[in-house]
């Protein structure tokens, strides 16, 4: 009864506390310090609630502002785990480091807020790192005269000093500063977190910057970003360019990022409020850091302002929340239009606006594309970098259905062809060197691949690849080698490429881990250009635990292949719904019982007829158990091969089940997401220019259209369940194509047009 008393009391105060607070510190429009927000931490704290009370309680009027903003931006698992003398402490340490850094006052309260304060950087283990790595890191830093220049000599000195380096051996990729000095090796991800807090505990600010795939596909990577005392400039952990800033390796890599593809965008970590979550490679489920879209920084070059034009700063608000929201937008003058673009919302940088060349002294109108209307707003241009800030609810008119018609069929056919060309010649430019080496190097790891070409394919048609999955897995890396040799040699095709790829690593599970699907995406499309592969005849094939790698693989990529057939594997928990479209093959024998491998191709062997009865046209598939044999089938299960050759890649079916492994996509067939989620189950059909979304998609769904599939010049409806969610023409855009093409760089995967179905409103 007396600590459930303390605790009340406790809380009781701090309420009395907050609601005492000067006026000033409850009105900045950043802290958002209102009950609500400090009664919903408190309550997420749980068993915790009094020592976060007591911190908050405890702090000294002049800074508790600062601890209620923390506080009510902390991950759920923070708030049930921090002591008030963790909180505390990193709060004393945060102030004394600003107030005493000579740039004190070049640092906005926001700016120290978001990027000094925070005790952590991304999802790395909670550590009390400040009062030491002030203590090993000020002296470096104590003749500097601006956060730039402290940034520039923390990033040259701080990894000698601790004996700290890259490696791609370090015991994980989200280390702590502590744990990578520990171990004296981090991946860029624990670079970066260290030079973070190093920069943070010497009231340097900093903050996380990333991008989860390059363009190309090859990798993600990590780096950081400095608030110099105006804006935002970036540098290379453990990668210093002397005194200098805005120089490394990865910026040319950067210029090709695509800011409305969240797996290829430039995300900055943010303890701001934001719509987005930093999406972490490492720890892809995390969802409890926060990100803005500062993609625009990385890939717009520095912009020169003609004689008599001024930049126009174009942002849009909603009436009632005040956050910023993403709607097309033009602007014209004299009734001309001269720029079209898309306003940001909050996913975005807080300094990152659309922006448009306008002549000075002009009057000009920006008309915005909004669900329910079209919004106009006009000012004189009277001056460069002039702002126009616009709330919804103005000035709303009817849509007059005048939208954009797109590119024609002609255009759009003429556009993919340009389009491909240009890829190919890319990737012959960029990807010889590793397919001369035959090895491919993807996020730190490698995967050697050999092959054979085998006669000749049909006229007017490209080759065939056959990708075959040697067996081992869990064994010494001498064994898995000699298994990879033996796949060599395993099966002989009639025509086509026959690749045997090295698995990139020697544990159980070879082939179905994440980094496996990046690795077969880049081989199919360097082989297509190289070795002219038809991408409509790619195959896969595994034994043992190769074959294990086609249970799960074929699945979840069954989006890239014509057939699959898998010998003598193990599907562990993988199931065969996404084989709805792909020609299925499996080959066991019949005294194959090690693990009930046996017994498992027998139930599989039942559940692909069943749905196969009952999914007319769907399910595709050849079960074979060659009785009497074990592990070993001698080589009976070659007859798989010219099965498989029978088939071509189904790329646009009516029908299409998705269902997300533990290794998720962002795409299958003619539908994306942006936020993929395990296990989810989404179930779309079409049917002329009818789509029904039959299951899942709730969070959002994108279908990719083009002309082989719907009238793209009459209305396309689609519909969840009774619900039309739209109708409409849906034009052809540059944009759309361009997007296909470089997701995956797949010429018969392209698309022309996209619905963005928008998430189920909850009832």
């Amino acid at each position: 009864m007396t600590s459930r008393i303390h605790r009340n009391q406790i809380i009781a105060a701090l309420v009395m506390m907050f609601m005492t607070l000067p006026s000033t510190a409850r009105s900045t429009g950043f802290e958002h310090l209102d009950e609500a927000r400090l009664d919903a931490a408190l309550a997420l704290a749980g068993a915790n609630r009094a020592e976060i009370a007591r911190a908050v309680a405890e702090t000294p009027e002049s800074h508790r502002a600062d601890m209620i903003w923390l506080v009510g931006r902390m991950p759920e698992a923070d708030l049930r785990a921090f002591t008030a003398t963790q909180l505390l402490e990193n709060l004393r340490l945060s102030v004394e480091a600003m107030e005493a850094a000579p740039w004190r006052d070049q640092v906005p309260r926001e700016v120290f807020l978001d990027a000094v304060l925070p005790y952590a950087v991304v999802n790395e283990r909670r550590d009390d790192w400040r009062a030491d790595f002030r203590d090993r890191f000020l002296p470096i830093v104590e003749s500097a005269g601006s956060p730039a220049e402290a940034a520039a000599l923390l990033n040259q000195k701080v990894f000698p000093q601790v004996g700290v380096k890259y490696s791609t051996k370090r015991p994980k990729a989200d280390q702590s500063g502590l744990e990578s000095i520990d171990a004296g090796l981090a991946s860029c991800t624990g670079l970066s977190v260290l030079l973070i807090e190093a920069c943070r505990a010497t009231g340097v600010p900093a903050r996380f910057v990333g991008v989860p795939l390059w363009s190309d596909g090859s990798g993600n990577h990590s780096w950081v970003e400095i608030w110099d005392g105006e804006r935002w400039r970036f540098t290379g952990a453990a990668e210093p360019t002397g005194m200098d800033l805005d120089k490394g390796w990865f910026a040319g890599r950067a210029r090709g990022a695509v800011r409305d593809d969240p797996r290829r965008a430039v995300w900055a970590s943010t303890w701001n409020d934001s719509p987005a979550h930093f999406p972490m490679v490492w720890a892809a489920e995390d969802r409890s850091v926060r990100a803005v879209n500062v993609t625009d920084r990385y890939t717009v070059d520095p912009v020169e302002v003609p004689d008599g034009f001024g930049r126009l700063y174009v942002r849009l608000r909603d009436l009632e929340s005040g956050r910023r929201i993403a709607a097309p937008a033009l602007v014209a003058v004299d009734g001309t239009v001269i720029g079209r673009g898309t306003t940001r919302d909050d996913s975005f940088d807080g300094n990152d606006h659309l922006e448009f060349m306008v002549p000075l002294k002009a009057d000009f109108m920006v008309r915005f594309e909004l669900p329910d209307g079209e919004l106009e707003a006009g000012q004189r241009f009277s001056r460069d970098e002039q702002m126009l800030d616009v709330e919804t609810g103005i000035s709303v008119k009817e849509k007059t259905g005048s939208r954009g018609k797109g590119l024609s069929r002609k255009r759009a056919e003429a556009r993919i062809e340009q389009a491909v060309k240009r890829h190919r010649a890319m990737i012959r430019r960029t990807r010889g060197e590793e397919m001369d080496a035959k090895v491919l190097e993807l996020d730190g790891r490698s995967m050697p691949f050999w092959y054979s070409v085998k006669g000749e394919p049909p006229a007017g048609e490209g080759r065939s690849l056959f990708i075959s999955m040697h067996g081992g897995g869990g064994a010494p890396p001498a064994v898995n080698t000699q298994q990879w040799e033996n796949q060599k040699r395993l099966y002989d095709p009639a025509e086509g490429v026959y690749l045997a790829p090295r698995a990139p690593t020697d544990t159980w599970n070879l082939w179905h881990q994440g980094h496996v699907d990046d690795f077969f995406d880049r081989l199919i499309e360097n082989l297509v250009v190289f070795e002219n592969v038809d991408p409509d005849k790619i195959y896969f094939m595994g034994y043992s635990a190769g074959g294990d790698g086609v249970y799960q693989l074929a699945p979840r990529m069954a989006d890239r292949l014509a057939a699959a057939a898998m010998m003598a594997g193990h599907p562990n928990e993988t199931k065969p719904d996404g084989l709805r479209n792909l020609p299925f093959t499996l080959h066991m024998g019949g005294e194959d019982g090690a693990y009930d491998r046996n017994q498992i191709a027998r139930r599989w062997k039942t559940t692909l007829a069943d749905l196969a009865a009952g999914d007319e046209g769907g399910y595709p598939h050849e079960v074979v158990i060659h009785e009497g044999k074990g592990h070993w089938m001698e080589r009976e299960d070659a007859v798989a091969v010219p099965w498989m050759a029978k088939h071509r890649r189904v790329s646009r079916p009516e029908r299409i089940v998705w269902l997300q492994d533990d290794v998720t996509h962002s795409r299958f067939y003619w539908l994306a997401v942006d936020e993929p989620k395990a296990r989810e189950r989404i179930v779309v059909e079409r049917s002329g220019n009818v789509i029904d979304i039959l299951e899942g998609g709730e969070r959002g769904l994108r279908i990719r259209l083009d002309d082989s599939m719907v009238d793209l010049d009459a209305p396309v409806t689609v519909r969840r369940g009774a619900e039309v969610v739209f109708e409409g023409i849906v034009p052809r855009r540059r944009a759309v194509i361009d997007r296909t093409l470089k997701e995956r760089g797949d010429p018969a995967g392209v698309f022309t047009a996209e619905v963005v179905v928008p998430a189920a409103t909850k009832s």
